[in-house]
């Protein structure tokens, strides 16, 4: 019988490699329907085996469960057979949490690691030491114990070392940092695992660094989010290069692999004639073995993975990996299309505070295409809702759900920065939308679109609605951070209001972020607020206390944040001013400096602000000729700004989000949805700045964009 066993097992490979998994599994599935009876052993290979199609290319997890658990009650009776008995744990422990089931996944694993630490199995005993550590550690994260998480992947660090195993070793240190970064309890943790992870990376051989592209990948981007945390976009910018470049030498490597797998299929069609003469059919076997030989050194060497992918249940190929372990571990972050999507991503949010538009127009057209065909892949087209998502395609869903949130709010702080309201609003109405249709996934969205209605009302000119609207962002986050920024912009709308109730109430906002500013990790929060505060010392005619607090936030901002925007604004203030104290030399300086960096953001608001500052300059110095040709560009600047506005009042979504009405969208009650979205794979501030745009009419009555809201704290609340 085991000849017939091993005849059906290599006729499911055969039909795997057809594409044809219904017919591979039917296949194996004969072995254990059969009336006759097979030895244990083979019916527990098959099982695992089906399991394992199962798991690789169907949305069907409860069938494979159910085949894992009875190869689990076979391996019972058998006092050897230590791989299998590793291997179902692994798959079973997936096949948990694919469904929720964190308890059981942990119970699982740690039936495995009780098996280990009973076996002499060396090297690959190990190995599966540090999946089944791996594996604790993210069923640890999704249920919010990161110490523990930390501690299981401590043992595998341990163990890797033990083994003299670099790159296992830097996986288990960037796990590491990534639970850090999600925890963040204090940024001296932080940095020690970011100095462990560059200790372990340079001790990699270089050529074997260039092979390891899943570790880069995942290191670089773990680098950034740290960086950006906390406002150091200097040495940010070097790991943002390294991601771009891997990226597109990568892509690079993939149309290199896609040319000659065409080619090669294109040989073999030829082969296969049956008219060939023996010239020919030698010159494209030789052609055949040479494509093979490029192929397997492009691909390495078409490496099997005994373990299936551990997100999403969609086909997957060798380009759409990034492994960042060895079989058994098999540990993928992200797929492919992700970590293209989140280089994008990072390029954007370190390329925008410069104002680099163009470019990241660019790439936020390019992430929103790879999510896009991503989602499609995963069956989420137009009228796809939540309730309609298969269990185990709900974590790897989420993923792209966030990141196309992502890079919708840059759009919309793009637009809103070069007074595209129009643009806005359709990237905001996006935004509602996508969070309607999946409240639960996206529920840490929902802050973030009302802070950015608030935003789209200021820009406008609708103050109570914005202050209404970040009020409301304040309230339903639990970010300390996102509540202060919050508190900072409804207090820049009291401001615009003009009158000296509303000032009252912009101090009450102010106040308690002052008091706890240098509580933030990073200057954020710091340069914002006292941008704010100083611009409302300056109405308040309390001017050099308003000069101390400017130049001070305009000298942190400068060295740190390198945020042309927000620099621009300080200026704005700041000569603003020097010209209410009558200091004209030094007021015409800085309004030109400022002027300057808002013509090259295309900021109209600020452009405005500083061009009715330059006029009321050229009045006291009397220059005539400055000062009317100033105000008639002034006046189309106005004229401009009051066209672009008026066109977004009169859009049909402008009173909708204004209105004083919270998005509402019916959340789901399933704790399961929520354990399979808490995964460790988003959970990272990016600390995204931001911008809130303000008009003004003259030098001492005129408001300022405050810069600078963390677009990218989306971080969950708690449940």
């Amino acid at each position: 019988m085991e000849a017939v066993a091993e005849g059906l097992w290599g006729l499911a490979d055969y039909q795997e490699k057809k594409g044809e998994i219904g017919k591979a599994v039917k296949c194996l599935e004969a072995i254990c329907q059969s009336h006759v009876s097979f030895l244990p052993i083979v019916e527990i290979k098959t099982r695992l085996r089906i399991a394992t199609l199962l798991l690789k290319h169907s949305n069907n997890v409860n069938h494979a469960k159910a085949h894992l658990e009875r190869s689990q009650l076979l391996l019972k009776s058998i006092p050897s057979c230590f791989e299998l008995k590793c291997r179902a744990y692994s798959l079973l422990s997936q096949c948990y949490q694919l469904v929720g089931a964190i308890p059981s996944q942990k119970q699982i694993l740690n039936k495995g690691l009780e098996l280990i630490s009973t076996s002499e199995d060396g090297f690959s005993g190990r190995l599966w030491y540090c999946n089944f550590n791996s594996q604790l550690a993210n069923a640890l994260t999704i249920e919010g114990d990161h110490h523990a998480s930390i501690s299981a992947l401590e043992n595998g660090l341990i163990c890797a070392t033990q083994m003299c195993y670099p790159e296992l070793q830097m996986f288990f240190a960037t796990s590491i940092l990534h639970v850090h970064l999600m925890q963040w309890e204090n940024e001296s943790s932080v940095q020690d695992a970011v100095n462990r992870c560059n200790v372990i990376w340079k001790s990699i051989e270089s050529e074997k660094r260039q092979q390891c592209l899943g570790l880069l990948f995942y290191n670089e981007l773990l680098h950034v989010f740290y960086l950006l945390r906390i406002c150091d976009y200097k040495n940010a910018a070097q790991h943002v290069d390294k991601l771009d470049a891997a990226m597109k030498c990568d892509l690079q490597r993939t149309q290199q692999i896609k040319e000659l797998t065409k080619e090669l299929d294109a040989v073999n069609g030829s082969l296969s004639r049956s008219d060939l003469n023996y010239r020919d059919r030698s010159s494209l076997s030789g052609r055949q073995a040479h494509l093979e030989e490029q192929l397997n050194n492009l691909t390495g060497n078409g490496k099997e993975f005994s373990e299936p992918i551990y997100f999403g249940s969609v086909r997957r190929t060798w380009e759409d990996k990034l492994e960042l372990a060895p079989p058994p571990i098999d540990g993928e972050w992200l797929p492919k299309g992700a970590i293209y999507a989140l280089v994008d991503l990072t390029v954007v949010v370190f390329n925008r505070p410069k104002g680099l538009f163009k470019e990241c127009v660019k790439r936020i057209q390019s992430g929103l295409q790879t999510i896009q065909e991503e989602l499609e892949k995963l069956g989420i087209s137009d009228g796809v809702r939540e309730v309609d998502l298969q269990h185990s395609a709900i974590w790897i869903s989420s993923v792209y759900l966030m990141l196309r949130m992502h890079f919708l709010e840059n759009k919309v702080a793009v637009d809103l920065t070069r007074s595209e309201f129009v643009e806005a609003q359709e990237a905001l109405m996006q935004m509602r939308n996508w969070y309607i249709r999946f409240p639960t996934i996206l529920q840490v969205c929902e802050c973030v679109i009302e802070m950015l209605r608030g935003q789209y009302a200021h820009c406008v000119g609708c103050y109570d609605e914005a202050i209404c609207h970040f009020l409301e962002a304040s309230r339903l986050s639990e970010n300390k951070s996102m509540q202060a920024m919050c508190c900072v912009y409804a207090a820049i709308s009291y401001i615009c209001m003009g009158d000296a109730e509303s000032s009252a109430k912009a101090l009450d906002m102010i106040g308690p972020v002052l008091g706890v500013m240098d509580s933030f990790t990073g200057v954020r929060e710091k340069t914002s607020v006292l941008l704010a505060h100083g611009f409302l010392l300056m109405r308040q005619q309390n001017l050099q206390e308003a000069r101390n607090r400017l130049a001070f936030g305009l000298q942190t901002t400068h060295n740190t944040l390198g945020n042309l925007q927000l620099v621009s604004q300080y200026l704005t203030v700041l000569g603003n001013l020097a010209l209410a104290l009558t200091d004209t030399v030094q007021a015409r300086e800085i309004l030109r400096s400022s002027l300057t960096l808002a013509k090259k953001l295309n900021d109209i608001p600020t452009q405005i602000w500083v061009l009715s500052n330059l006029t009321a300059l050229y009045q006291q110095l009397g220059e005539k000729g400055n000062e009317v040709e100033n105000l008639d560009y002034q006046t189309k600047k106005v004229e401009d700004l009051q066209k672009r506005i008026a066109d977004a009042c009169s859009s049909c979504h402008h009173i909708e989000l204004i209105a004083k009405v919270k998005t509402e969208a019916h959340q789901l009650s399933e704790i399961d949805i929520k354990r399979a979205i808490s995964g460790p794979s988003m959970r990272v501030d990016l600390d995204i700045p931001e911008s809130i745009g303000l008009s003004a009419t003259s030098p001492m009555s005129s408001s300022t964009r405050l810069m600078d809201f963390d677009m990218g704290r989306l971080r969950k609340r708690k449940s």
